[in-house]
């Protein structure tokens, strides 16, 4: 782990230069802390250091980054600034350095828990947007969950995006694909899907056909359960 702020950029800045890697992730910018700092007392002002440091890391990391084609992720933190009485009041750390220098800037923002019972959280419902954005329109929002221990969760991007492609049939908490209901709530679709690889793979497909604008699609007929009952 880097002594200071100074030398983590630097030794971002010699992996990146040395062409070996081809994405190079800084968590966090918040707590890259100058030299000086470091090196002072308890207390003392230092403004602005946070802000230089950014600054003039950015100018010599730009055109690195430009040569190498190496993707530069910088994570970030929010901060509340103080008597603001229109407008947002939250701001990131660092200056505005970055944000001029970005590319893309994402807003990550976690609106909700997973459980699977009352007290067991599995998970996050995260939602995202796109704030700034210089090789595509920016301001695109989405939703998706973050299992503990998994990661994104692909059944329920399926889910979600079944829904609204109107590939999967949403009516009132059940969910049906074709002319069989798959699960009375969207837990229970995502873990229908879990357990049925080859319906997850095949509802995909249609997704990615849709969202390529090939075809309009139209949703397989399922064989029922043997015991007449329309349920999965």
């Amino acid at each position: 782990q880097p002594d200071n702020g100074e030398q983590a950029l630097e030794i971002a800045d010699q992996l990146i230069s040395s062409g070996a890697i081809d994405i190079i992730v800084i968590d966090s910018v918040a707590a890259l802390v100058p030299k000086s700092e470091l090196e002072g007392d308890m207390g003392d002002s230092k403004v602005g250091l946070h802000a230089r440091l950014m600054s003039q890391a950015l100018r010599k990391l730009t055109g690195t980054i430009n040569k190498t084609n190496c993707l530069c992720i910088f994570i970030n933190q929010l901060r509340e600034k103080i008597g603001v009485m229109f407008g947002t009041p939250e701001t990131t750390t660092g200056g505005n350095a970055l944000k001029f220098y970005a590319s893309v800037r994402l807003d990550i923002r976690r609106i909700g828990q997973i459980k699977e019972d009352k007290d067991n959280v599995t998970g996050n419902r995260t939602k995202v947007k796109v704030v700034k954005n210089k090789v595509a329109p920016p301001f695109k929002v989405v939703e998706f969950d973050i299992i503990y221990g998994q990661g994104i969760s692909k059944v329920g991007e399926i889910v979600d995006l079944g829904v609204d492609m109107g590939i999967i049939a949403k009516s009132g908490s059940w969910f049906s694909y074709g002319a069989n209901k798959i699960g009375q709530g969207r837990e229970a679709v995502k873990t229908l899907l879990l357990d049925n690889p080859e319906l997850a793979e095949e509802i995909e497909a249609k997704i990615r056909t849709m969202a390529k604008g090939d075809a309009d699609v139209i949703p397989v007929d399922l064989s029922g359960p043997e015991d007449g009952d329309d349920t999965l």
